[in-house]
């Protein structure tokens, strides 16, 4: 299949806040998922942009997605067409932000009142609303079953999915002397019917600390004023052996 990437930022299909979605001609079945350089935080409350980042997570989330791929997990992933353009399968995305905690931190911190830093004996899966105008409020099994969000079987294997992600690409930090404290997903069914992982795998969707100090290498750098976000992705990057080549305009 040839793909024409020669999109402008005003044909998109949908615009989140950190991607473009566009439509491919003469396929239904496919979309082309564009990364943006821009940076929310708190649900866009907070906003800037940075050059090449949108190059950086196009190139994590391949690594990822490719890692993934190969260990048997289905994605939405079929292939890198450029520096921020990638193809992927089109997806009904459950509205539904899926959170593994391997680590206390964040708003698991404040509900709790357990130290960010807290160790845990297995991983958890939380779920999230997607819903921007109520704050993406967690949401239990029951919630999920009383909004119709999903089917209580596939929100068990929608689970079950999360945690083999957290399986592949958990150790894939370890070994390059990161800590992946948690990190949000999102799924969605494909024309066939089945749970596909779909989004992206990024910096910017999980939290990740130094092994060794416990330093922030992911978007708390720009949530919270840390430090300079391409540096810190570009360090991420070269630690995982992700290939990426910022070009400069």
């Amino acid at each position: 299949m040839t793909i024409d990437v020669s999109y402008t930022d005003d044909d998109f299909l949908y615009e989140g806040k950190a991607k473009y979605l566009f439509e491919v001609e003469d396929s239904g079945e496919h979309l082309v998922q564009r990364f943006k350089d821009d940076a929310t935080a708190f649900n866009g409350k907070k906003f800037a942009q940075f050059e090449g980042k949108g190059q950086l997570n196009c190139a994590f989330t391949t690594h990822f997605f490719d890692a993934l791929n190969d260990a048997g997990v289905d994605t939405h992933f079929h292939g890198r067409l450029n520096e921020t353009d990638m193809l992927i399968e089109r997806l009904e995305i459950v509205p539904l932000e899926v959170v593994v905690r391997n680590v206390v931190a964040g708003s698991l911190s404040d509900r709790t009142g357990l130290d960010e830093g807290t160790p845990m004996e297995s991983p958890i899966v939380e779920t999230f609303y997607k819903k921007d105008e109520l704050d993406d409020p967690i949401l239990c099994d029951c919630h999920v079953e009383m909004l119709d969000l999903v089917e209580p079987q596939q929100l068990r294997d929608l689970k079950a999915a999360a945690l083999e992600v957290n399986d592949v690409i958990e150790p894939m930090f370890a070994d390059a002397g990161m800590r992946l404290i948690d990190f949000k997903l999102e799924f969605g069914f494909n024309a066939a019917g089945a749970l596909v992982l779909g989004d992206e795998i990024s910096p910017d969707t999980c939290r990740i600390w130094d092994a060794e100090d416990d330093r922030h290498l992911d978007k708390d750098v720009f949530r919270r004023d840390l430090g300079d976000l391409i540096e810190t992705y570009e360090e991420v990057a070269d630690r995982l052996g992700v290939q990426v080549e910022l070009i400069e305009d």
